[in-house]
């Protein structure tokens, strides 16, 4: 196997394991956990959201990494059984909520990233992981709490977690380029 299909698979084994860390960190991980709500952390000035939104937002980067590596066809089965493994995760009050929000926020990246990722894989992350974000905030506090009283904090803990990571992106990227890598 060439050196790229092992990195790709490195990048679907986080993607995967994304998953169940952020349902776990939901329940487990905060300054705030409360019997009848998600663990929060502080993302910001003022800002609370539950711990999962850092795991989520690495998870839109893990995914493009993988599309970028593997393909079309791996990421598109990545996203489906991403959803059925956030279902069977989730607690059961959640099932819904995690599993629509990952499938319809996943797909949303897929579509904004795959026609951008020839002309610029940093813009390409960054757009892409910006509308699978919102998506998957806005869905998923809509469906799980009725409301969207944490959407700002949501929001902004993922994009942390994606800004975190392009420079690692930018990396990937001029090291493609010097080793004549091509997008799969």
């Amino acid at each position: 196997m060439d050196s790229r299909r092992t990195e790709g698979f490195l990048y679907l084994a986080g993607f995967g394991a994304s998953i169940p860390l952020s349902n776990w960190m939901i329940g487990h991980v905060g300054v705030v956990c409360s019997d009848t709500g998600p663990c929060l952390l502080p993302v910001g000035p003022g800002l609370l959201a539950p711990s999962g939104v850092l795991v989520v937002g690495l998870a839109f980067v893990l995914r493009d990494l993988v599309q970028r590596r593997l393909g079309k066809g791996w990421t598109l089965a990545a996203i489906a059984l991403g959803a059925l493994l956030s279902g069977v995760l989730a607690p059961s009050a959640l099932v819904v909520a995690s599993s629509a929000a990952f499938a319809v926020s996943e797909l949303a990246d897929f579509a904004v990233y795959t026609p951008l990722q020839r002309r610029g894989l940093v813009l390409a992350v960054l757009a892409s992981s910006a509308v699978g974000l919102v998506v998957d905030s806005v869905l998923f506090l809509k469906l799980a709490f009725g409301g969207l009283d944490f959407l700002a904090g949501q929001v902004v803990g993922k994009a942390w977690m994606v800004l975190l990571s392009l420079p690692l992106v930018s990396w990937l990227r001029r090291r493609d380029e010097r080793l004549g890598f091509e997008p799969a």
